[in-house]
């Protein structure tokens, strides 16, 4: 984390407070400690995604709503499902079906609810296949595919899973193990949504035993750190499970993202709206 990350958790509070419809006589000493705690914080020490999922816990305990984007959610994979056999069209008629299915699976990574985040569905896609990645490590990533014999594909949000199935079909792995949050936080996907859109059709479904929108190793069950050390490829979608693990040099570790805000190009050699495919300890 740097200063940028903990101003944005400051201006995501008021968004915060309003999904999860907390009362006005509360606002005032719910947003004094959220600051509080957020002023302490050790940036050398701490992960942005596990700040964000402390503090919409504690908002969460004033509320009665368990799961302010289940509408987003579900709107997002419904959209999406509704033009599958349009993207499935293009890659099964596309002279790389690989680097077709692979555009979109990023592009689907636009789709975020975050506080300070706009998106276009149709505009990121019509993007993806007009740029180059701005990092490029998808020829590795084909033969890291080729050669896995399990691979891990951590899940992001909804709407973006739909690309990820059809990413995931394109690519025919007999063995993909897909971990999605083991809660409802922000629009990430859970079981019930993968469920939904039919991932499990393709992957074995599991999750990550956290409610952190990211993957941070030190906070996720013991059945899925096995799952995560014994696999032969992981690949990471998103910026929440990059923040996680960018500190990781594992070369089996690949990152799938759309860069969306300055701090992570930064880290990754990228800017703002940028397409990434990069492998971990990579250059």
């Amino acid at each position: 984390m740097n200063y940028e990350c903990l101003i944005c958790q400051v201006k995501a509070l008021q968004k915060r407070m309003d999904k999860y419809e907390i009362a006005e006589d509360k606002r005032n000493s719910i947003v004094s400690q959220a600051i509080s705690t957020i002023a302490g914080i050790d940036l050398d020490k701490s992960f942005s995604p596990e700040i964000t999922s402390n503090i919409l816990r504690e908002l969460e305990k004033e509320s009665e709503i368990k799961d302010p984007y289940a509408a987003e959610k579900k709107e997002s994979n419904q959209a999406l499902l509704g033009r599958y056999k349009e993207f499935k069209t293009k890659v099964e008629e596309s002279d790389d079906k690989f680097d077709t299915a692979l555009r979109y699976a990023i592009a689907g990574n636009i789709i975020d609810f975050g506080p300070t985040h706009r998106f276009d569905v149709d505009e990121t896609i019509e993007q993806v296949f007009q740029t180059s990645f701005a990092v490029d490590d998808s020829e590795a990533l084909k033969t890291a595919i080729k050669g896995a014999k399990t691979i891990l594909y951590l899940g992001d949000n909804c709407g973006e899973i739909v690309m990820d199935k059809l990413f995931l079909e394109t690519i025919d792995h007999p063995n993909v193990i897909f971990a999605v949050r083991d809660q409802p936080i922000l629009n990430d996907a859970t079981l019930k949504e993968a469920q939904e859109v039919g991932l499990h059709e393709v992957a074995t479904l599991i999750t990550n035993g956290d409610n952190t929108p990211s993957t941070l190793l030190h906070r996720v069950s013991k059945e899925f750190l096995e799952i995560y050390r014994s696999a032969d490829l992981i690949i990471s979608k998103g910026m929440g499970n990059f923040e996680g693990l960018m500190d990781e040099n594992d070369p089996r570790l690949f990152y799938l993202l759309m860069i969306k805000c300055p701090v992570i190009g930064q880290k990754v050699g990228a800017e703002k709206g940028d397409f990434v495919v990069k492998r971990s300890g990579s250059n």
